[in-house]
């Protein structure tokens, strides 16, 4: 097996998402001016027939197999616990339940710290750690918190994580065991977000918050390179994503871009599709009255953490997605995710978060819908393991319904 290459360019610049701006990438810098996420462009003219699917299946088994397109200048800044490349389980039994062709599950529960959040945090660090940062902080609803403190742990860095009180037990224990700054507060992400920023700005922190800087979106967005790879050079009908930040669902859209310059797929795209809980439903509420922002969502409740979050930074790049993909957005109640997350253990194996149950669970209502069908074959992103949330009960029912 060959080893990644050992000195690549990182990014050639960062792009405003709003407006185009373009910023020099060799610095720690978050938000632009407009207050929107910034991206990370390559110069992908020049890798195109160099950094090929041929050139990368020999690689080692993680997200770093993608490095010519990933943002970290110098491999010895690479923060790196064995994230990404996780399994895509094909379950019959499970397409039958679901009635459609084929289905495939990725697992992202087998990431290091159990969730998909590795992919981000490996990346947000390693650039951190990179470029000079010294104390890192994140406001999370959950994983996020466990998972910049393993990263931040393994690059040396101080990292304080500010959660909500009902923060799952599990998850609080994993923060304290990683040696991370914890502080519990009664409120949402969004009053967790306030109190990071307040620090950040006295105390020098670097702030890791979803889109508020660019490299977690380069981590996310490697699962879309590893469906292309291990769905044997194509893509499947349809993507059902669980959305809280939305920033998996932005960077894989991201990644096909990328794919499509460098000459691996052409202008083909699955269909993706957002889910949120009835009890914070901002995506599926913006998306049905045909909204460009989603606004927030007023008294979030669920208790799948990852779906807690009642105003995404990043909503216009999540509704831009879902549309250009000709995709749309769904709400399941607590309940359902908790059914789903029980049939689909026992129909393959896998113990899923709440997350993952509720894209199950959005299955039939979407080819209620129209927007799936029998004949398509699709990807449910099982988002973290359900480990994670044992004691853990429902907590949103019935239809959705934030002001």
């Amino acid at each position: 097996m060959t080893s990644t290459p050992s000195h690549l360019p990182g990014a050639a610049f960062l792009e405003c998402t709003a407006t185009g701006e373009t910023f020099e990438s060799e610095q720690l810098i978050g938000l632009s001016p407009a207050g929107k996420p910034l991206f990370a462009r390559y110069d992908l003219d020049a890798l195109k027939g160099r950094f090929t699917p041929e050139a990368v299946a020999g690689r080692t088994s993680s997200l770093w197999r993608y490095a010519e397109v990933l943002p970290v200048r110098d491999p010895d800044f690479r923060v790196t616990l064995g994230e990404g490349f996780t399994p895509l389980v094909s379950s019959p039994r499970f397409a039958r339940t679901l009635g459609v062709r084929r289905l495939w599950i990725k697992d992202e529960g087998q990431n290091p710290t159990g969730s998909f959040k590795d992919r981000g945090l490996c990346m947000a660090v390693s650039r951190a750690y990179e470029l000079g940062a010294r104390e890192l902080a994140i406001p999370s609803a959950g994983n996020a918190a466990g998972s910049s403190a393993a990263y931040g742990a393994a690059a040396g860095l101080p990292v304080h994580v500010v959660v909500p009180e009902d923060t799952p037990v599990p998850i609080l224990a994993e923060i304290r065991a990683l040696g991370a700054d914890l502080q519990l507060l009664d409120g949402l992400i969004g009053d967790c977000g306030r109190i990071v920023r307040q620090r950040c700005d006295e105390d020098g922190w670097w702030d890791l918050s979803t889109l508020k800087e660019p490299y977690r979106v380069e981590g996310k967005k490697t699962m879309g390179y590893e469906l292309f790879e291990q769905l044997g050079g194509r893509l499947p009908d349809a993507i059902v994503y669980p959305t809280g930040g939305g920033t998996g669902l932005i960077g894989m859209w991201k990644a096909f871009a990328e794919m499509e310059a460098l000459g691996w797929i052409g202008s083909e795209r699955p269909r993706m599709f957002c889910v949120q809980s009835t009890g914070c439903a901002p995506m599926v509420r913006a998306w049905e009255r045909g909204w460009e922002d989603a606004g927030m969502w007023e008294d979030a409740v669920t208790y799948a953490a990852g779906l807690r979050v009642p105003g995404a930074v990043g909503d216009f790049l999540i509704l831009r997605g879902i549309r250009e993909s000709r995709g749309g957005a769904v709400a399941v109640p607590d309940t359902e995710m908790q059914e789903w997350v029980d049939r689909m253990g026992a129909a393959t194996g896998i113990f899923g978060a709440p997350e993952g149950g509720a894209t199950a669970a959005a299955v039939p209502r979407l080819m209620d819908m129209g927007l799936i069908g029998a004949g398509d074959e699709v990807v449910l992103f099982n988002t973290g393991s359900g480990l994670k949330y044992v004691g853990m009960e429902p907590v949103s029912s019935g239809a959705a319904s934030g002001s």
